[in-house]
């Protein structure tokens, strides 16, 4: 039998742990932590012999303590450090409203610093579902241009709504298509206006056919559910929107913003299409990451 010593300690040292736990998880890993994440693809129909190096970031969620301007700048600066053909940003850049964060950090503050961002082939973005949902006059009238779409287009950083542009390295071609967000009205919106208003603005299919020549495809979707619909002629769909569920023990999540729960979760999936879905760099609802921290997500595709 145990004694009650004995027990009282094993209580004590339960206690420590799970404070320290907890701390880790509170202060340490959203806070301290920034890593590099490299994913080496190659899918079926890229070109042979055809290397290029991408560097992504998403959900930045900018506010005060967490994601404040000069973090920012130290990621920026960071990512510049790889020297990526490309640069892709994939939404979310404003900060989730929530009861632990001290201060909104102004659009023009937070696209400032991501306009530090270069890479040769440029950088591009797409929105997120908080662009939208942080936006009042959007959500009230389902049009308009979103307040993250002005800012970071005021600092030359190109935003793409179900849209395609087409580069070239090295003399080979290839696509970037930028999808539009696929929950960019809140459920309150959709219920006062007529049952068939859709949830978001993305129009897969009309992005798509944009597409002019047969040179790969690479696809970015905040929303990784949408690549159950994503044809074979896309090469690559870059993701973000889950965090990795922000906390993540033994590859499983257990609360995922996704109707697929784990499946598209976060890393490496292969599907019609590859799929890279990134932890991304902030936090939404509260500051909290466990076995998922802040990434920079740097993919080589090809060899």
């Amino acid at each position: 039998m145990i004694s009650r010593r004995r027990f009282l300690t094993w209580l004590a040292a339960l206690g420590v742990a799970g404070i320290a736990t907890a701390s880790y998880a509170f202060a340490i890993e959203p806070l301290l932590r920034l890593r590099v994440t490299r994913y080496q693809v190659t899918p079926p129909r890229w070109p042979r012999g055809f290397r290029l190096t991408i560097a992504a970031i998403a959900d930045v969620h900018a506010c005060r303590p967490w994601m404040s301007p000069e973090r920012i700048r130290g990621i920026v600066e960071q990512t510049n450090r790889l020297n990526a053909d490309v640069i892709v940003l994939l939404g979310d850049y404003v900060g989730a409203q929530s009861k632990w964060i001290s201060d909104e950090v102004p659009a023009a503050e937070w696209a400032k610093e991501l306009a530090g961002l270069k890479a040769p082939l440029g950088v591009h973005a797409i929105l997120g579902n908080h662009e939208f949902w942080n936006d009042p006059a959007m959500q009230s009238t389902g049009t308009g241009v979103p307040v993250g779409r002005r800012a970071l287009e005021d600092v030359q950083i190109p935003v793409y709504e179900n849209d395609v542009i087409r580069l070239t390295k090295d003399g080979t071609p290839f696509w970037l298509a930028g999808l539009g967000d696929q929950l960019a009205f809140l459920p309150r919106l959709r219920r006062a206006r007529r049952r068939d208003v859709r949830m978001g603005v993305d129009d897969l299919d009309g992005t798509l056919a944009k597409i002019t020549d047969d040179a790969p495809v690479i696809l970015l979707a905040h929303e990784p559910d949408i690549i159950v619909r994503v044809p074979e002629r896309v090469s690559l769909v870059l993701s973000g929107h889950t965090h990795g569920g922000q906390v993540r023990l033994f590859g499983w999540s257990p609360v995922v913003p996704s109707d697929y729960g784990n499946k598209y979760a976060y890393g490496h999936v292969s599907e019609a299409c590859d799929l890279i879905v990134s932890g991304g760099l902030g936090c939404s609802i509260a500051p909290l990451r466990f076995g998922v921290p802040p990434e920079i997500v740097f993919v080589t595709i090809g060899s």
